[in-house]
């Protein structure tokens, strides 16, 4: 293969990897989720592990959290009074995390809501449903259904319901997909991105996907609240994500307010390493309702109390009281982060041009020498017509039988030269 051939393959072999790169991204916007390097070595979001718990310690060794997923460095949670943690090492089944401090924007949402008072009504101020599917569709509840797995009948399809018959009791519109997505492996989220992306053709105002956790331990979730005892939840964020802020956001509020009416029905936010579908909307949250080992009533009643939050902090049925934050479904609110992955791919389009431009260059020297010529001749056109023009009047002048203009130099005549060229 010829020289000349060689760099024409490289080339169109370049801009071929930029567009298609820049494709994929576009079509991964609804049908899959953003890329992910661990995909490669076959591993997904494996959560949820009945039986396995992982505890999470802070420096001095105090339990923070105890999980049923496997943990990763630079995982984050953020307690229900505003402790901010980061997971700094992994030990087997021991995670350490160093405090960050407290979480300036939870602690705001905290004191707002703790005054707040809303109207009531029944009367829904959009039509926008709520999406609520299953990704593990076989999690269930030890004491309850008899085992912490019934392949695609499990109990979280009751602890689904029971989030779907008190929204629609507050006068929420529901989208309840049943589709199961067995078996529980890494693929699951992969096979429950169809389900969700079809709740999203009914343009949801939120979408919920109900898991439960797998600690061995009841108690840990088990709490008596309104006299009841009720398995508390835990909100996940998959930071795998370039909505990964805005889902946050959505999930202190929700934290927040539902803690301010049902203290402590929300246990944590727990942001891991995955993406659990999130890219899809800013208001895409993975709710925990309790553990395999509580009662499948506890968590009934639990995510019960947690869905009285929903419809006020997304304004469903009541109007935001003054002084609110603005609603997270206002759509003139920022989603920070959704051009992440559209900038990496730029990045890399523009890298690959580079490399293009080097190898027909036939070297780094040669390539900035041929930018440098291009850039000085086109900014020249640009910002200095009227001055070519000048030159090249000037230059007409000169030729006239007779007359004889002293600026008609010999430099005059080459920048001539190089404007007729162009």
């Amino acid at each position: 293969m010829s020289r000349a051939r060689r760099k024409i393959f490289w080339g169109t072999g370049l801009i071929i990897l930029g567009l298609t790169l820049m494709a994929l991204y576009t079509y991964s916007r609804v049908s899959g989720p953003v890329w992910n390097p661990r995909a490669l070595l076959g591993e997904g979001e494996r959560d949820h592990i009945a039986g396995y718990v992982c505890t999470i310690q802070d420096e001095q060794g105090r339990i923070i959290s105890q999980v049923g997923r496997r943990v990763s460095v630079n995982d984050e949670i953020i307690t229900a009074d505003g402790n901010h943690y980061r997971v700094v090492r992994v030990e087997g089944n021991t995670a350490r995390a160093r405090f960050l401090g407290l979480d300036r924007d939870l602690l705001a949402y905290n004191e707002f809501y703790s005054q707040m008072t809303v109207p009531v009504s029944r009367v829904a101020r959009t039509t926008q449903p709520v999406g609520i599917y299953h990704t593990h569709s076989d999690e269930s509840y030890v004491p309850s259904d008899g085992s912490e797995a019934i392949p695609f009948h499990g109990g979280i399809y009751q602890v689904g319901q029971s989030l779907v018959d008190r929204l629609q009791k507050k006068g929420t519109r529901v989208d309840y997909d049943k589709t199961p997505h067995d078996p529980h492996d890494d693929n699951a989220y992969y096979r429950s991105r169809r389900t969700a992306a079809n709740l999203m053709k009914n343009n949801p105002i939120a979408l919920f996907d109900v898991h439960r956790d797998g600690i061995p331990d009841p108690g840990y979730y088990r709490k008596n609240i309104s006299q009841e005892d009720v398995a508390q939840t835990r909100l996940v964020i998959g930071r795998e994500n370039p909505r990964m802020q805005a889902n946050l956001d959505f999930a202190k509020r929700l934290m927040s307010y539902a803690n301010s009416v049902h203290k402590p029905i929300v246990k944590e936010i727990f942001m891991g390493q995955g993406n659990y579908n999130q890219d899809l909307m800013p208001t895409a949250v993975l709710i925990e309702a309790g553990t395999h080992t509580n009662t499948r009533e506890e968590a009934e009643r639990g995510i019960a109390l947690l869905a009285d939050a929903v419809p006020v902090i997304l304004g469903i049925t009541a109007p935001a009281p003054p002084g609110a934050p603005k609603p997270v479904t206002d759509r003139t609110a920022a989603t920070p982060g959704s051009w992440n992955a559209l900038a990496w791919i730029i990045i890399l389009t523009v890298l690959g041009s580079g490399a293009f431009l080097v190898i027909s260059a036939g070297g780094w020297d040669r390539a900035s020498a041929r930018l440098a010529h291009f850039f000085g001749r086109e900014f020249a056109s640009f910002l200095g017509p009227r001055r070519e023009r000048k030159a090249l009047d000037a230059s007409e002048k000169a030729t006239v039988p007779g007359k004889r203009d002293p600026d008609a130099s010999e430099a005059d005549r080459d920048h001539l030269s190089r404007i007729r060229q162009d």
